[in-house]
């Protein structure tokens, strides 16, 4: 008996996993030709900690759960990250005779031997425990650390400075482009984009400031200040940045845009580079685009009970127009695409229009616009319609002509899907309305309209009930009263009206004591039925309400689904509230 299937006996015999969902397991193998133990942790049949113990048994190995752990700074640099990342090895306890060593993989013997060696070399005993990934990855932080990254790599550039002083004459025959590649400055921008992409960061902010630079990751919609950076580096980190994003290093005044595509921990990830001029220097900001990953499902996101019936109804149909709408930064893109992915099939030809693409969907033909050599939104939905498309996605509508396109292309026999800035689903008829759109046209095409925001989600973790304060619970009343029962008990099965919950995340590592991990979408669905389809084509939906919507179809709003979503535990009050203030 193999090791795996020895393992496998032992999650059933814990009752850890069922004989079914075994069995389910191993015909998926079969199926995708991937490892046993990847499919239980990627269903979520068992926990990654319950896993790794059971693993540590059939190995004849000590567990250990060091996720939460603090670790010393003694115990951790017994071994150098360097070490710790190549052969997935770590310490994470030492004392005057033993040294306790986490590895991630039991048969990894590379990993036995460096800690045998390490062991005979400080003189004292050796201990091996096998750990998570979650722990691995958390412990790892402890000498992970950025700031310490980058001050070993401003220490070299302040050496390098001074060798510079001393061969002055002979430095400036170098060109500058070969100057900034120097090791400190590459060294630099290389960890800030490291840091960011495992710190889960959608967006890296460098700005010079009066006597120093900062740099700000944007996580789950929130920007935190990461580190700050003497003035000094500022411009070199520029000139790297223009470097590896192929700008102009000598071209100051106007702003420019370019990409970066880096490698980092097994996955290609696109930096979207945007680089403006403000009154001395200029700043950096840079979009980070997983192109590896694949969309989430409209579940994943927060979609759920009458709007996702709505979705799912709607995008059966042949042709007619779907819009997604909210402001810059809502997620108006990733929804966009979980239904291009539910749409995606053999017999069906996809064609999109983006700026950028943000994801890649196999068998989609996706196209990147290029405004400057004249091939935008308006000129490539021209040219997709005569690709023979079933289903066309433009990135957004922007002015009359695409406006105009769009709607001739739904009337056509194709599916059209776009999105749209506005603050809310109703809004989105007035402001096509607005680019002249023909009315009767608008009313017989436009099938759907979502609006969405995006809230941060309590970590599961750390998830803990809070107490409800008397304002909080007259709001999440007022709200929830408005929700007709059958479309509320749709969305919250076996929800006691009178036993109102509200929570919070505490904070833990997992979550770098935030209380948040990830985003969920906080949205409403609007159904073009036949009296919106009236008020259009007789120009009466500018003056129409959300209590008109309700009445003549099942309707949730924004705000509504927000306050259903805190009930459910996904995200804080708190939270609710600093979105719709934004």
């Amino acid at each position: 008996m193999t090791k795996t299937e020895e393992l496998l006996e032992n999650m059933v015999a814990n009752q850890l996993i069922s004989f079914n969902q075994l069995t389910e397991v191993k015909e998926e193998s079969v199926r995708q030709n991937k490892n046993v133990e990847d499919i239980i942790l990627e269903k979520g049949f068992i926990d990654i900690e319950d896993y790794t113990k059971v693993k540590a048994a059939v190995y004849d190995l000590q567990y250990a759960n060091i996720s939460d752990q603090k670790i010393d700074e003694s115990a951790i640099n017994t071994i150098s990250p360097e070490t710790a990342e190549n052969y997935h090895i770590l310490c994470f306890e030492r004392d005057a005779e033993k040294i306790k060593i986490g590895i991630l993989d039991p048969e990894n013997l590379k990993a036995l031997e460096v800690g045998d060696f390490i062991a005979k070399k400080e003189g004292l005993k050796n201990e091996y425990y096998l750990i998570s990934p979650v722990s691995f990855k958390n412990a790892f932080k402890n000498y992970k650390a950025l700031s310490r990254e980058i001050k070993t790599a401003l220490d070299s550039k302040t050496q390098e400075d001074r060798a510079k002083k001393q061969v002055q004459k002979e430095a400036e025959s170098l060109e500058f482009e070969e100057v900034i590649k120097s090791a400190p400055v590459a060294k630099i921008v290389s960890v800030i984009m490291r840091h960011a992409v495992d710190g889960r960061a959608s967006d890296i902010h460098i700005e010079p400031m009066q006597n120093e630079t900062r740099v700000r990751y944007r996580i789950d919609g929130v920007l935190y200040t990461s580190l700050t950076l003497p003035k000094n580096v500022h411009n070199s980190i520029v000139g790297r940045v223009k470097v590896l994003a192929n700008m102009k290093l000598d071209e100051t005044r106007i702003p420019q845009d370019g990409r970066i595509r880096e490698s980092i921990s097994g996955k290609e990830i696109d930096f979207r580079v945007s680089i403006l001029p403000l009154m001395n220097e200029e700043k950096i900001v840079m979009r980070i685009l997983d192109v590896s990953r694949g969309a989430p499902t409209l579940e994943d996101l927060g979609y759920g009970g009458l709007g996702l019936r709505i979705i799912k109804t709607n995008t059966k149909k042949t042709d007619g127009m779907f819009l997604v709408t909210g402001p810059t930064g809502s997620g108006k893109s990733t929804t966009l695409f979980s239904i291009l992915t539910r749409m995606n099939k053999e017999g069906i030809n996809i064609s999109t229009l983006e700026d950028p693409v943000e994801y890649f969907i196999k068998g989609v033909n996706q196209a990147q616009i290029r405004p400057e050599v004249g091939f935008n939104f308006a000129t490539g939905l021209r040219s997709i319609l005569r690709q023979d498309p079933d289903i066309v996605m433009v990135g957004e509508i922007r002015d009359n002509e695409t406006a105009e396109l769009a709607i001739h292309a739904s009337l056509t026999g194709h599916f059209v899907l776009s999105t749209l800035h506005t603050n809310n689903a109703l809004g989105a008829i007035p402001r096509l309305l607005d680019m002249e759109v023909e009315p009767f046209l608008l009313g017989t095409t436009l099938n759907t309209i979502v609006a969405q925001r995006l809230a941060r989600r309590i970590c599961d973790f750390c998830r803990q009930e809070e107490d409800l304060n008397q304002d909080i619970y007259a709001e999440l009343k007022k709200t929830v009263d408005a929700i007709s029962d059958d479309v509320f008990m749709g969305e919250l099965k076996d929800f006691d009206r009178s036993n109102y919950k509200v929570y919070r995340g505490k904070g833990c590592p997992r979550c770098g004591n935030t209380g948040y991990s990830g985003r969920i979408a906080l949205s409403e669905v609007l159904n073009i039925d036949e009296q919106i389809e009236h008020n259009i084509v007789t120009e009466k939906i500018k003056a129409m309400t959300i209590e008109d919507v309700k009445k003549s179809q099942k309707f949730v709003s924004l705000k509504e689904d927000g306050m259903v979503k805190i009930l459910k535990g996904l995200t804080s009050y708190e939270e609710v509230l600093r979105v719709f203030q934004e």
